[in-house]
C-alpha cells in the first residue's frame, strides 16, 4: 500500500479517514491543505483533530516532498527542474511560459523502457514508475517555487505514461480537483507513443484528458526505425484504438511527429501521414528535432519543416510547427534526461 497522502484522491482519502473512525468530511481538509498550501506536514493540518493526526501518523501515511537539486533558466524564460526523490533517484519537469500561461511538462517514470532513438530519456536506464504522489509533486514543487498560477499540464516528460496507467490518472483526478489545483481536464494532456491498451482503457474512463500519441513516421517500417516500441505495437493496431477512442469520447487527437532530416521529412512521408489519417480527427505537432548526446540523427531544415506543414495544411489537417524552447538548458522536446548521457550507447 502506498501511505503518501499527496497521491490520494478525495475519494481515497474518505476512505482513509473513515477507516480510522473520524468523520469522512475532514477528508476536504487534508486535500485541500497538501494541494492548496503545499503542507507536507499531516500535524500542521490544523482542521484536523489531534488524535486523527496521530492516527494517522501512528498507520505510517506522510506527505512526501521532492527535492528540488537544480532549477536551470534558458534565455527564452524556459526553466528546468532537477528533483530528488525519496531514494534518491533524479527526474526532471519543465516550466514553459508563453503568451501568459504556464504549463509544466510532466514526468510519470524514472528513466523509460521504450528506447525512442529521437529521445534523451530513452537512453537512461529505467528505475522505476513514479507513485501519483511524486507526479502530482512536480507541479505542487513548481508551483510554489515559481509563485505562479498553473494553466496546463502536458505528461510528455521522462517516461511513457501508459506504462504508468494507473499513477497517471490519479494524478489527473487530483489536479482537475477544485479543492485543489484546479486545473482544466481539458488542460491537461497524455503524450503515448501508442500503448494501445492504454488508449482503449482512458476512452472508459469518466474523465478523458486531451490525448497525444507520439507517430513520427506513417509506415511500420520506417517507425520502427524511431519507436522501438513499433514492434509490439504496428500502426494499424494503434490507428484502430484511436478511431475507437475517438467515437466513445468524440474527444480530438494530436499528433505529434518529430522532423529528422532526411529520414521522415520527404513529402513522401507527408503524403503517407495525410492517409493514414483518414478518418481520425487529428491535428499535427510538427517538432524540430532537439540534438542529445546518444543520438546522430540531425533536425530537418526550416525549409522541409514548412514544405511538409504545407503539404498537410493542403488536406485541412491543422498542422503547428512547435518552435524549439528551452534548449540551451536541454529541456526541449526529448531532451531531459541528457545531461546525464556520458556516452553513445
Amino acid at each position: 500500500m502506498d501511505y503518501d497522502l499527496k497521491g490520494k484522491t478525495t475519494a481515497q482519502l474518505k476512505q482513509i479517514v473513515e477507516n480510522l473512525g473520524a468523520k469522512a468530511y475532514l477528508a476536504k481538509y487534508i486535500f485541500s491543505f497538501i494541494h492548496q498550501q503545499d503542507i507536507s506536514d499531516i500535524d500542521l493540518i490544523t482542521p484536523l483533530p489531534k488524535e486523527l493526526r496521530k492516527k494517522l501518523c501512528d498507520e505510517g501515511f506522510f506527505i512526501s516532498q521532492l527535492k528540488i537539486i537544480e532549477k536551470l533558466t534558458d534565455p527564452d524564460g524556459t526553466e528546468k527542474y532537477l528533483f530528488q526523490t525519496h531514494d534518491k533517484q533524479n527526474i526532471e519537469s519543465v516550466l514553459l511560459t508563453e503568451t501568459g500561461r504556464k504549463t509544466i511538462c510532466l514526468s510519470t517514470q524514472i528513466g523509460c523502457r521504450l528506447g525512442c532513438k529521437f529521445c534523451a530519456t530513452g537512453y537512461l536506464k529505467f528505475q522505476r514508475n513514479l507513485t501519483a504522489g511524486e507526479i502530482v509533486g512536480q507541479v505542487n514543487t513548481i508551483s510554489k517555487d515559481s509563485g505562479c498560477k498553473i494553466n496546463n499540464i502536458v505528461f510528455m516528460g521522462m517516461g511513457e505514461p501508459f506504462e504508468n496507467y494507473e499513477n497517471t490518472i490519479t494524478a489527473v483526478k487530483i489536479l482537475n480537483n477544485a479543492d485543489g489545483k484546479n486545473i482544466g481536464i481539458r488542460k491537461q494532456t497524455i503524450s503515448t507513443v501508442g500503448i494501445t491498451e492504454g488508449i482503449r482503457k482512458l476512452a472508459d474512463e469518466d474523465i478523458h484528458p486531451r490525448l497525444a500519441l507520439s507517430l513520427h513516421a506513417a509506415d511500420d517500417k520506417l517507425r520502427k526505425q524511431i519507436v522501438p516500441a513499433a514492434n509490439k505495437y504496428p500502426l494499424k493496431q494503434i490507428l484502430d484504438a484511436l478511431k475507437s477512442y475517438q467515437e466513445k469520447t468524440g474527444r480530438r487527437i494530436t499528433i505529434e511527429y518529430c522532423m529528422i532530416d532526411k529520414l521522415n521529412d520527404s513529402a513522401d512521408c507527408a503524403k503517407k501521414l495525410i492517409q493514414i489519417l483518414k478518418g481520425i480527427k487529428a491535428g499535427v505537432n510538427l517538432i524540430e528535432y532537439n540534438p542529445h548526446p546518444g543520438c546522430d540523427f540531425v533536425p530537418s531544415p526550416q525549409h522541409r519543416i514548412k514544405t511538409f506543414k504545407d503539404i498537410l495544411m493542403q488536406a485541412d489537417i491543422e498542422t503547428i510547427i512547435r518552435f524549439r524552447r528551452g534548449r540551451n538548458i536541454k529541456a526541449a522536446c526529448g531532451q531531459l534526461g541528457a545531461d546525464r548521457i556520458n556516452k553513445k550507447v
